[in-house]
């Protein structure tokens, strides 16, 4: 049921250090940012990036984050830990790098199955270009698609969720848009492989939420919703509905009609702006409880049924608006 599990992105915690940890020098350690989250009241998950959050002990980990009551969703691949990933992780044109961010993967694949988790977000920022004749198309496109496939075999019981995002750092990604990735799981062609949507990414890859979330049940399997918004030019990370409310509550509407029932995942970022990030998440929470209920509420309105089947668009925004507004 959509709504019983939310999540969170765990570096947003270390917003206003000094307020939460007087007088430390150096960045918040993992455990100490999971802590503060503990204190945001209705989370329920953190998802935490592999190698940047995960100890020598992953298990260990995932055993304290249930003490403070916390679960762990998944883990997300962070492909920094070789400056030669710059230029790419799986496209790397040294095989050596390649092969070296493909074991990495593995390596994160474990170690989510060790802390009880059954996913893996890919995010595939490094993997793209930059200028006209940079690269061979056609060999990045082959080499992606093999380390993929590579990963998604590892362990088949894991599912692996490719998030795509149109640019940054790279100026061109590889896997930009919802098309390009369905087109690349297709070809990769695991039982385990399936799509996170983030809203921001969404935006600026100039599609519509909600039909990109329908899409991605038609084609594949949405293993991943990141909530957050922003104006549709950069990955923002603004508070959820702070900017596009009606685009997130048609994306509600649709996640519930098609019968999603994963963790939402809040990847906003009130450190950018120093926020306190536990109210910030606890207003995130509140915002989608009161969008799921009116989705729900329009779900059963015969009149928007059938305002949205003749494609009345003014009478289905009167319904919306009167929804929204209690008029």
């Amino acid at each position: 049921m959509l709504g019983q599990r939310y999540a969170t992105r765990l570096n947003s915690f270390g917003s206003r250090a000094e307020q939460a940890w007087p007088g430390q020098t150096g960045k918040p350690t993992a455990l100490q940012m999971a802590e503060r989250a503990a204190m945001a009241e209705g989370l329920t998950d953190v998802d935490l990036n592999y190698p940047d959050h995960v100890d020598r002990d992953p298990a260990q980990f995932a055993r304290r984050l249930s003490d403070m009551g916390l679960g762990v969703n998944g883990l997300a691949m962070r492909y920094y830990t070789n400056p030669a990933f710059k230029i790419g992780a799986f496209t790397n044109p040294d095989p050596q790098v390649r092969r070296e961010a493909i074991d990495l993967t593995k390596r994160g694949i474990d170690a989510a199955r060790s802390m009880g988790s059954r996913l893996m977000t890919i995010w595939l920022g490094q993997d793209g270009f930059d200028y006209s004749f940079q690269a061979d198309y056609g060999r990045l496109w082959d080499d992606e698609i093999d380390a993929l496939r590579e990963v998604a075999q590892h362990d088949p019981d894991c599912m692996i969720s490719i998030e795509y995002k149109p640019n940054e750092p790279r100026s061109y990604s590889l896997l930009s848009d919802l098309s390009t990735t369905l087109l690349a799981l297709d070809e990769v062609g695991t039982d385990n492989l399936g799509v996170t949507f983030d809203f921001a990414h969404v935006l600026y890859a100039d599609e519509m939420p909600a039909f990109a979330a329908a899409m991605i049940s038609r084609r594949s399997r949405l293993l991943g919703v990141h909530l957050n918004d922003g104006y549709a030019k950069r990955d923002d990370g603004l508070m959820v509905g702070s900017v596009h409310l009606q685009a997130t509550l048609e994306l509600l509407w649709q996640l519930e009609k098609d019968g999603y029932d994963g963790p939402i995942y809040f990847d906003t970022f009130p450190d950018l702006s120093g926020l306190d990030p536990v109210r910030e998440c606890e207003v995130n929470i509140a915002t989608v409880k009161r969008l799921i209920a009116v989705a729900r509420r329009l779900s059963a309105d015969n009149a928007l049924r059938a305002a949205v089947a003749a494609q009345d668009a003014v009478t289905s925004q009167q319904i919306v608006g009167r929804a929204l507004t209690g008029g």
